[in-house]
């Protein structure tokens, strides 16, 4: 069975929404570089926080997420 690697589109979210890394940075309370990690996928928010993502950008929580076959 292939393995499923999950990426997130906070970038892709990010940009049809018009809002930058500073900006979601200073809506959620963390700083921009991990703002830049999570954009980039070197790095992934916990659940939690793409929760807080999801209500700040007004989308639903599941638009964050990329499933890829491996």
């Amino acid at each position: 069975m292939p393995k499923r690697k999950v990426t997130n589109r906070i970038k892709v979210v990010l940009a049809e929404k018009s809002k930058t890394n500073r900006w979601l940075a200073e809506k959620i309370g963390k700083n921009e570089t991990t703002i830049s990690r999570w954009c980039s996928n070197k790095a992934q928010p916990s659940l939690e926080v793409f929760g807080f993502i999801a209500e700040a950008l007004d989308v639903d929580v599941r638009v964050l997420f990329n499933m890829t076959k491996e």
